[in-house]
This record gives C-alpha cells, structure tokens and sequence, in this order.
C-alpha cells in the first residue's frame, strides 16, 4: 500500500469542494486525461466519473467510482485503469492549524497491477502520488483564496 502525506494551507472543507468537482478529477489525478461523464449524483457511494486516461493517441476510457464520501474528513474510490487494473484509493483530512494534513493512500485491488511486486511498485505510486496530492493542494488553496471573503469567513466557521 502506498501512502503520501502533504500540508494544504487551506481547510478540509476546500479539499473536499474539489474531490467533489468530478469535471476536476484530470486536473489533480495524474494518468487522468480527461472527463468524458461524471454521474449525476456524484460524489455519493456509487456514483461514478466516466474517465480517460493515457496519452494520445494511446488513451483508454474507463471509470472511477466512489465508494464512500464522508466530508470533510474521508473519501474513498475505486479507479479503474484497464488493462492494468483497478485500485482503492482513500484520501483522509485532518485539519492541522490554519490548514490541514491531506492523506491519499492506494492499493491495488484487482487485475495484474497487484502483482507486481511491492518494492517496484510502491516507489512508483509513492512518486505519482506526491504530484497528485501536489496538484489537489494547488487546486484547493487555489479555489479557496479565490472565494470572496464572506464565503471564506463563512466556511472557516468565522461569522459572516
């Protein structure tokens, strides 16, 4: 199982406004091409996004879907990526002081990817998930300072 950690200088609830943009998801998941659907009840257990990944013209469609949302603390999704397979990819928020710590941790669930073994593996999702979490963070802070002052007064909890 790989797992990266990484400080947000935003709160958990700026984190989740993002995870809960599918139209987002190739901005911040690295592999992700592009967005071809994202269901209607998105980010609800169950709900899928209709992805791509790859890079042209080498491009594979596919789904990601979520298995459980719990803002803003816990998210869980099962990305699919045929042929090599499909994983559970869990993000965990906590807030720590004027941010939070954000955490992604994936494992391979099914088809050939988990049998690669670990000590090739892990270094490489270690790697990928570093700029994953790199580009949530630039999105989160990003969107959040962007907001006008009463909403962001608003979401930290401070009176409007």
């Amino acid at each position: 199982m790989s797992r990266n950690v990484r400080r947000f200088a935003c709160p958990p609830e700026a984190v989740f406004d993002v995870l809960a943009d599918g139209w987002l998801y190739p901005a911040w998941v690295v592999g992700a091409s592009r967005i071809r659907g994202v269901g209607a009840d998105w980010p609800a257990p169950g709900a899928q996004l209709h992805h791509s990944f790859g890079v042209w013209p080498f491009v594979i469609d596919d789904t990601t879907s979520s298995r459980s949302w719990a803002p803003p603390r816990r998210a869980s999704f099962r990305a699919r990526g045929w042929p090599i397979g499909e994983a559970d990819v869990e993000v965990e928020v906590r807030p720590a002081g004027a941010g939070c710590l954000v955490r992604i941790t994936e494992e391979p669930a099914e088809g050939p990817g988990r049998f690669v073994p670990p000590f090739i593996r892990e270094p490489m999702l270690r790697v990928r998930n570093r700029e994953t979490l790199g580009r949530l963070a630039h999105l989160a802070e990003g969107r959040w300072r962007a907001r006008p002052p009463e909403a962001a007064s608003g979401r930290a909890g401070g009176a409007t």
